[in-house]
């Protein structure tokens, strides 16, 4: 049985969105995004940064979210969410897949870092302009590729996980804006998906 360590808010929510897009049977650990639960030694002795999520299955366990999205497609996907490797939008999946977390979300990290998660005195407002000027440009690709598709590479799949979840992030914290009208299309795709809002809401 696949267990998913889970706190909401946090990226562990691509992963149970995953899991219900997968339609995979599931126990979830839900705990809070706190130090209290994130920080304890039970958890520390699944990620050694207390962080989420982890997934353990069997006696195999990994704790980073792009990994696990791929563990579970590669390993129980049946082909599905991800194009065959030898077709032509392969290359594509791949970029936007990893386009979330090697692009997108170190700038949203800075964002909620000096907007949400530390004490006012201690929050950079340079630091929070140049990140919040960098998100506005890593969304202009996005905006375009989505610009004629309801999804990254056409149908739905696993890099929609990845990266529609950022978009949600990204409209939660007012950076899509009427100037990205194909996102905000896009994230109401994603939100409305049945798999979605069963994980994660509306």
């Amino acid at each position: 049985m696949l267990t998913l360590h889970h706190a909401p808010g946090s990226r562990a929510d691509r992963i149970l969105w995953l899991l219900e897009e997968m339609g995979l049977e599931y126990e979830l650990n839900s705990m809070a995004f706190h130090p209290k639960d994130l920080k304890t030694d039970e958890h520390k002795a699944r990620h050694p940064l207390g962080r989420v999520p982890v997934l353990d299955d069997g006696e195999t366990r990994l704790f980073e979210s792009g990994a696990i999205a791929e563990y579970l497609l590669s390993r129980y996907g049946d082909g599905t969410l991800r194009p065959d490797e030898a077709s032509p939008l392969f290359p594509q999946y791949l970029q936007w897949f990893h386009y979330a977390e090697g692009t997108m979300m170190p700038p949203i990290n800075t964002i909620v870092t000096h907007t949400i998660l530390l004490p006012p005195e201690r929050r950079n407002q340079e630091m929070l302009d140049m990140a919040q000027r960098l998100a506005g440009k890593v969304l202009v690709p996005i905006e375009a590729q989505v610009a004629d598709k309801d999804y990254l590479i056409g149908d739905f799949s696993g890099a929609d996980i990845m990266l529609g979840h950022a978009m949600v992030v990204c409209g939660r914290l007012k950076l899509v804006t009427d100037n990205h009208p194909n996102l905000k299309a896009y994230i109401e795709r994603i939100k409305g998906r049945p798999a979605f809002i069963k994980a994660l809401g509306s």
